[in-house]
Parts: C-alpha cells; structure tokens; sequence
C-alpha cells in the first residue's frame, strides 16, 4: 500500500476529530475568531497550494450568509494588497512555514491586522504569530496533502458557519454520521475504479465544479500534478462553457462534481452532452443516476452545504490508482520540496 492511500483511508477519522475538537476544547477559540470576523469592517481569506483550495470552499459559505469576504491567494495578497484599519486576515496553511504566508504575516502585523490562523502545526510560524491561533491537531500526511487539506477545509468551514450562525451541535452531529457512511463507502469505491477503465495513464483531464466543489475540483488537479506527474485543468463547470467546450475531443476525460442542491439538472446535462461529443465522464455528487456517466461515485447522505468535506475522496482515490496504472511513485515529490520556504526560481541552489 502507498502512504498516499494509507493518509487516504484515515481521513473520515480524521475529520471526525477535527469536529469533535472544534466543538469541544477548541470552541471557546472558534467563538473568539467569529466575534473577531463580525466586528471587522474588512476581512480576508488566503491560503496558498491545497490550503487556497481549502479556502475555496468556505467562501461560498461567507457570501450565502451575507458576509462577504475578499479572496487572493497568499502571494497575490502580499504583494498587491493594502490592509486598511480593522482589517482581519484568516490565514489558512497546513505547515505555518511557507515563503508568502511568513511574509505575509510581517505585512499583516506592520498594517495592524488581526490574524486569525488556521493550521496543523503548532510549532509553524502562523500559529505562534498569529492573535486567534486555530491549530488542527491532525497527524500530518508522509507527502501530499490530504487530511491536511480536509481537515483545514471542514476547520475553515465549521469558522464560516458559525460566523453567519449556520453551524451548531446538530450540524455536527449530522456530519460526523455522514462520515462514518463515508467510511464504508471508501471499499466500494475502490472497487469500482479498479473494475472501471475511466483512469488512462497520459490522458487529457479536466475538472468541473460549482461553488464550494471548485476547492475539490482545484484539489483534484493539484493531486494528478503532484501525484501523477500530468497535467490537468480545473475551473467552473459555467466557465467550461465559454470557450474551453472547443476543445473537447473523442476520448478526453472530465470529472465533474454535483452540487448537492443547485444547478443539478443543468451540470448532469453537461455530463451528458460531453459524452455525446465523444468524452468519458465521471460524476462525484449524491443522487446521482448510475447511467449518468462513465464512472459514477454516489455519496452518502451529507449535508448540502457540506458535501465538500467527502467528495474529495473519490478523486483521491482515483489519483492514486492511476499514479500505479502510470508507473509513477506518487510518495515522493521529484522537484518540489515539503514546504516552500524560498520564493526564489524553482530550483534549490
């Protein structure tokens, strides 16, 4: 077994942790961070990597609930951002020790800015600086992020939500029977890509999402990237529309995940039309019908607003098969190093 698939099959566990510590030890922590996000006339959210993909999913949680939030990803922020009076920055970063989110710090505590980090490590330079540390405590990945990436994205999440008051014990408690459902499901899915012939090693992929999804979405294409040595490409399931449909040829493959209320019948539309026009389609949502597509991953029951917590897995599941239909060591990074910690060219030295 992979450590990639080995940090895979732990997650549901993981992130039952995470809610649980939220809820408990942790919530008096979450309480002051909302206080802090409601009374700022200003705030932001960044992150850079998978955490920028975390960020993505708790944003349409902040602009649903009436409090907007502006999003750049950490190096865009540090260097073409000013931050006025009452500004409050939550900083999402698995490590706490990447080049940007360093400096940006040192940016936020010149302008003023409060800080609110959210992190795996407690020793990493983002908890120890910032005002309203939120340190996840989750055993860290052997390479790709992948309960780092989950269990910051469900700590943002749970953050965004209590911020507009959507997030309480029964939310809670509905997540964490979710994720047990989750958890039997994971043989099952594995069966199927195994049993399945959607995964070609050097084929053409895109993914298409919407909403809270595109953080699963740009996920997915950081671990074909950093797993499978091969490019892919992800964006908005609407902006596929607008020009990149050019390009769909016989044979290409799309992942496209469903979201769990909005804009269903239109996005399983597209997934029939792609295939129509020759590509080989695979759907991740709930509900979903079996004929719909090439390869179908049907979630358990989740919560709506909350189906990014588990819809990433399949996608995970289906990266590290195909780095082993590839050839390709997925545990071990050729060029790119644990943590950046130099912003300077790409290569050491």
């Amino acid at each position: 077994m992979t450590h990639f698939l080995s940090d895979i099959l732990r997650q549901p566990h993981e992130l039952r942790g995470t809610i649980d510590f939220l809820c408990g030890e942790r919530r008096r922590r979450l309480d002051e961070a909302t206080a802090a996000i409601r009374s700022a006339r200003h705030v932001y959210l960044t992150g850079i990597g998978s955490s920028w993909h975390a960020a993505l999913t708790a944003e349409p949680v902040f602009s649903v609930g009436g409090c907007p939030v502006y999003m750049r990803d950490a190096a865009e922020l540090l260097q073409f951002a000013t931050f006025p009076p009452n500004a409050v920055l939550i900083v999402i970063s698995r490590s706490g020790r990447s080049v940007e989110i360093v400096n940006l710090l040192v940016k936020a505590r010149e302008s003023g800015a409060t800080v609110i980090g959210v992190t795996n490590v407690e020793n990493g330079t983002l908890a120890r600086e910032a005002q309203i540390p939120l340190v996840i405590p989750t055993k860290l990945d052997h390479g790709i992020s992948v309960n780092t990436y989950t269990t910051l994205a469900a700590a943002v999440g749970v953050l965004a939500a209590a911020t507009v008051g959507s997030f309480d014990n029964d939310v809670a408690h509905s997540l964490s029977q979710s994720l047990v459902e989750t958890e039997n499901a994971m043989v099952g899915w594995q069966q199927q890509i195994a049993d399945n012939a959607w995964l070609v090693p050097d084929g053409v992929y895109y993914f298409l999402a919407r909403g809270q999804d595109l953080g699963s979405c740009n996920e997915a294409r950081l671990m074909w990237e950093e797993g499978v040595k091969s490019p892919a490409t992800a964006m908005g399931t609407s902006s596929f529309k607008h020009g990149p449909l050019e390009m769909v040829a016989e044979n290409m493959r799309v992942g496209l995940w469903i979201d769990g209320q909005r804009m269903r019948e239109s996005d399983l539309a597209v997934a029939r039309d792609l295939r129509r026009l020759g590509a080989s389609v695979m759907l991740i949502g709930q509900r979903l019908p079996e004929s719909g597509a090439d390869l179908v991953f049907r979630l358990p029951e989740v919560l709506a607003d909350w189906q990014f917590l588990i819809d990433i897995i399949p996608a995970q599941l289906a990266a590290e098969s195909l780095s082993r239909l590839s050839g390709v060591d997925c545990d071990s990074f050729k060029l790119c190093p644990y943590i950046v910690e130099d912003d300077f060219g790409l290569l050491s030295g």
